[in-house]
Order: structure tokens, then C-alpha cells, then sequence
């Protein structure tokens, strides 16, 4: 399991580090009406299988990694204020959309304390990590904001450690 340290090690500068650690946010992905993944006003986001160096996994249509978070519920996110900032929820308007080879049957929807409905897949709410670029994939078996992050495969269980 990687660490902050880790993180370090993988070239993420300090400040980047202190705002994942909750160290100073400026406004929580709660209070907004959707997440980075999420498409405009009316329409449906969308689940994609692509590959990475953890072999194929989850990313949203935009190309962002996706993971879930060993301490959320089914159905159920526990991460909010700093966390859901550092971890912003995949969120949608519309149905999800299953892209191909995403089982379209795994595919589900949780009302976030907000009001937003957030993705989830198996059971597993989805996020997305601020810090990272198109397909990027940096922070999969990291422990952060009080558990562990891990990116997710087509079957909707994490990837291997």
C-alpha cells in the first residue's frame, strides 16, 4: 500500500499532497450540483473501459480514472468535505451510460447528502481524483482521507494490490 510519501516518490508536488491530506480546501464537491464527471445540464455521464498499467479498468467518458473507496457502504459514500474535494464524486443527471464492454448491468446511481446523484458500480460509489489528467491512473492502493483507494475493474471489484 502506498502512502503520502508514495505519492511524492510518483512526482506530485507538496501542495498537491497537502490538499489531498485535507490541508486547507477552498470548496467541497458536495456543494456543487456534479462532479467532474458528469456531462452539462440534462445529459447522461458515461462509463468507459479502457487500458492502463494496471491492466483494463474503469475511466469516465472524459478519460479520468475512476476508483472506489474501501470505506463507503454499498450504495453508500462516506466521503465528504476535504475528501470529496480531493475526491471529487463521479456524478451524473441523466441514466448512466455504459460504454463498450462496461456491464451495463453493474451500473447504479446513490443520492449523496447534497442531493447529486453519484455514480456507483457493483454497489461501489465512484470518484474520480482532482489531481490527475486523462488517463492518468496515480492513486490506485492509496490510503488517503481516512481509507483506502482503488481503481476498478470491469467486474466491479478493485484492482489487485
Amino acid at each position: 500500500m502506498r502512502s503520502l510519501s508514495a505519492l511524492a516518490r510518483l512526482g506530485l508536488s507538496l501542495a498537491v499532497i497537502g490538499a489531498v491530506a485535507g490541508a486547507g480546501s477552498v470548496a467541497s464537491a458536495d456543494q456543487m450540483p456534479e462532479g467532474p464527471g458528469a456531462t452539462a445540464a440534462g445529459k447522461r455521464s458515461k462509463l468507459k473501459l479502457l487500458s492502463s498499467q494496471f491492466g483494463p479498468m474503469l475511466f469516465t467518458g472524459g478519460g479520468q480514472a475512476l476508483y472506489l473507496f474501501k470505506k463507503d457502504g454499498k450504495n453508500k459514500s462516506n466521503c465528504y468535505g476535504d475528501c470529496a474535494t480531493a475526491w471529487p464524486p463521479f456524478t451524473t443527471k441523466g441514466k448512466p451510460v455504459a460504454g463498450k464492454r462496461v456491464r451495463k448491468r453493474l451500473i447504479g446511481t446513490t443520492r449523496r447528502s447534497g442531493g447529486a446523484r453519484q455514480i456507483t458500480y457493483r454497489g461501489h460509489p465512484l470518484y474520480t481524483y482532482a489531481h490527475e489528467g486523462k488517463r492518468q491512473v496515480l492513486c490506485h492502493d492509496i490510503f488517503l482521507n481516512g481509507g483506502l483507494w482503488l481503481a476498478v475493474k470491469r467486474n466491479g471489484k478493485p484492482v489487485p494490490r
